[in-house]
């Protein structure tokens, strides 16, 4: 017989202390609990249990027995739901938007994996800095970089976005490298046309400056400010993700270091909750799951 079946009618049996209310809640005959019990019995060649006209008690291999049996009969159901969780595989199409930089930097890794692990989805992306209408266009995800998410959307954070002042050896050779925020006044300065161009906030301990600059070029992309500040166009302020390799070779120098540009969020956005396709909730806390590492 089953020993599987065995170990739950026992575990049953030793919560219950009757064969007939058993056989009742797992629909079986008293006869069958009984047969179950003895093929437990004789696989383990012990006496489980002490059988009087009024009652039914563990013997000591009995209580032992109880001990496994439960940790057997948990280890099967978390199987089963592992093997039904694989089984139940994601499928559909989902639409997303996302700036190119953090597209490029941050979110084509996470989207790979995902449909690594899920084959059944399909993802089409979009890389632009528009107001995206999620429902005109039928747009299932947007992420976006901001102080705080649009109030008509469900915005759920994802990581935080650092900036840092940067600008190239050549510009610096021309113009001095600023000693205060107030100094950025004097300088050529490239704006991000979504986030306060002309106006900087800086912040140091408890000191907080608001600086407006100069800028001659505007973009509405963060990676065409990081080619134009090291072509030596001037000043930028630009999230960390982007700045590591420049950084690193040199094409680009920290300015400022102790003043911290204002911390924006990477934002997934989407209009509602309700009736959500269930590869859009998994892509969602897929993402909040990579980038909280």
């Amino acid at each position: 017989m089953d020993r599987l079946t065995a170990a739950e009618v026992f575990v049953d049996l030793a919560a219950s202390g009757s064969f007939t209310a058993t056989a009742e809640r797992l629909e079986m005959s008293r006869a069958m609990v009984t047969r179950h019990i003895k093929t437990l019995e004789d696989w383990l060649g012990a006496r489980l249990l002490n059988r009087t006209t009024r009652s039914v008690t563990l013997t000591d291999a009995g209580n032992q027995c109880l001990t496994y049996c439960r940790q057997l009969l948990s280890t099967r159901e978390a199987l089963e739901i592992s093997l039904s969780e694989r089984r139940r595989q994601l499928t559909g199409k989902l639409r997303i938007s996302s700036s190119m930089s953090f597209a490029h930097a941050r979110l084509a890794a996470s989207l790979a994996q995902f449909i690594r692990l899920n084959p059944g989805v399909e993802i089409e992306l979009d890389v632009s800095d528009r107001a995206v209408d999620l429902v005109a266009e039928r747009v299932d995800l947007v992420i976006r970089i901001a102080s705080s998410p649009d109030p008509l959307l469900i915005g759920k954070p994802l990581i935080k976005v650092n900036s840092q002042l940067v600008a190239s050896p050549e510009y610096l050779k021309q113009y001095s490298a600023p000693q205060h925020p107030r100094d950025l006044r004097q300088h050529l300065c490239l704006g991000y046309r979504h986030f306060n161009r002309n106006l900087w906030h800086l912040s140091k301990g408890e000191q907080n400056e608001s600086v407006a600059v100069n800028c001659q070029l505007v973009a509405n992309e963060a990676t065409v400010l990081l080619r134009a500040a090291q072509a030596g166009s001037g000043i930028a302020q630009l999230p960390d993700y982007l700045l590591a390799e420049a950084l690193k070779d040199g094409s680009l120098q920290c300015l400022l270091p102790d003043w911290t540009p204002r911390v924006m969020t990477a934002y997934a956005l989407y209009s509602s909750r309700e009736h959500m396709p269930v590869a859009l909730r998994a892509l969602i806390d897929h993402l909040s799951q990579a980038f909280s590492g």
